[in-house]
C-alpha cells in the first residue's frame, strides 16, 4: 500500500497501532501534528478507533481496508484490498457526514461511531468473540461465536424510539445498508440520512433467528417478515429487564452494555469516498 501511495506522489508516513484503542490517541496527535489526511490501513474497528480521534475536525479520513468484513469499503464502492484502495486515493472526493453517539454502561466515556450500534444478539455475539480466531479465520470466527448461542433462550430489553417502546431481543440502529460485509438488514440506511434506520427483532429463540430471520435477510425479505419492525430515527435509548446483563457492539466491536443510547451527531466527520458515492437528488 505504501508503494502505491507513493508511486503516486503522496508523502506518507506509518504510524503502527501497538494496541488495541491506541488509533484514537494516535489520529488525534496526527491531526494537531498538521496532517492533512489520515489514512486507517485496517478493519472497521480500527477505523472507528481513528475516527474518534477526528471528530468534529475537518481533515479528511480515508479508509485503506485490510479487515474481515469491510462494511465502511464496500458500503462506498471501494476494493477491499488496501492496495487497490490506494491506487484510487487520487479520484476520491471529500464528504461531511453525520455519525453516531453511543453512551452505555461499563465504559469509561461515549463513543462516536460511523456504522452501526447493536444491542441484544449479536451485541452478545461481540462479546463472547474470541479473538485469536478472529485473527486466523476472519469473518468465519463470527460464525463459530454464533453457532455456539444456538440452544440459548435469547434475553429481552426494551428499545425505545420514535414514540414507540419494543421489547426485543436485538436491535440495530444503522447508518449504512450493510451488515457482516455481505449482508444487507438495514437497506434503508444512508450516511446522508439525519437519523439511523432502526431495525428490531422480537423473540427469544435462536432457532428463529437462524431460520426465520437468517434466510429473510439473504432473501432481503426482512421488510415482509413477521417479528421484525423497521423505523426511522435520530435517537434510540435501550434498557435491560429483569436484571439480565444486554451488550452492546459499535462497528463490530464491543462497546458496553445496557442500559444505552445512540443518537445522530451532525457535521461531525469528513471521509474521502469516490465520486460516484453522492447523497440522492
Amino acid at each position: 500500500m505504501l508503494e502505491v501511495l507513493r508511486a503516486s506522489g503522496h508523502r506518507v508516513t506509518p504510524v503502527i497501532t501497538p494496541a488495541p484503542g491506541e488509533a484514537t490517541a494516535l489520529a488525534r496527535r496526527c491531526v494537531e501534528s498538521g496532517a492533512d489526511l489520515v489514512l486507517a490501513m485496517g478493519g472497521d474497528g480500527t477505523l472507528n478507533e481513528a475516527a474518534n480521534g477526528m471528530i468534529g475536525t475537518h481533515v479528511p479520513l480515508a479508509v485503506m481496508p485490510a479487515g474481515t468484513a469491510n462494511v465502511l469499503a464496500r458500503e462506498l464502492g471501494l476494493p477491499c484490498r488496501s492496495a487497490a484502495a490506494a491506487a484510487r486515493l487520487g479520484e476520491l472526493v471529500p464528504l461531511r457526514i453525520n455519525v453516531g453517539l453511543l453512551r452505555s454502561t461499563g465504559v469509561p466515556s461515549p463513543r462516536y461511531f460511523l456504522l452501526m450500534a447493536g444491542a441484544g444478539f449479536d451485541g452478545h455475539i461481540v462479546y463472547h468473540l474470541n479473538l485469536g480466531l478472529k485473527a486466523r479465520l476472519g469473518e468465519v470466527a463470527y460464525w463459530v461465536s454464533a453457532a455456539k448461542e444456538l440452544l440459548r433462550r435469547l434475553d429481552e430489553f426494551e428499545a425505545e424510539t420514535a414514540g414507540r417502546r419494543f421489547r426485543c431481543t436485538f436491535a440495530l440502529a444503522s447508518r449504512v445498508k450493510n451488515y457482516a460485509g455481505y449482508m444487507r438488514i438495514a437497506t434503508g440506511a444512508s450516511l446522508f440520512r439525519d437519523d439511523f434506520q432502526v431495525a428490531i427483532f422480537e423473540g427469544r429463540s435462536t432457532l428463529r433467528y437462524y431460520s426465520v430471520y437468517l434466510f429473510s435477510v439473504l432473501a432481503g425479505r426482512t421488510d415482509r417478515t413477521r417479528g421484525i419492525t423497521y423505523l426511522y430515527s435520530p435517537r434510540v435509548e435501550f434498557k435491560p429487564r429483569n436484571g439480565s446483563q444486554i451488550y452492546v457492539q459499535v462497528d463490530g466491536e464491543y462497546a458496553g452494555r445496557l442500559p444505552a443510547s445512540v443518537e445522530v451527531v451532525p457535521d461531525a466527520l469528513t471521509i474521502l469516498a469516490p465520486p460516484a458515492f453522492q447523497p440522492p437528488a
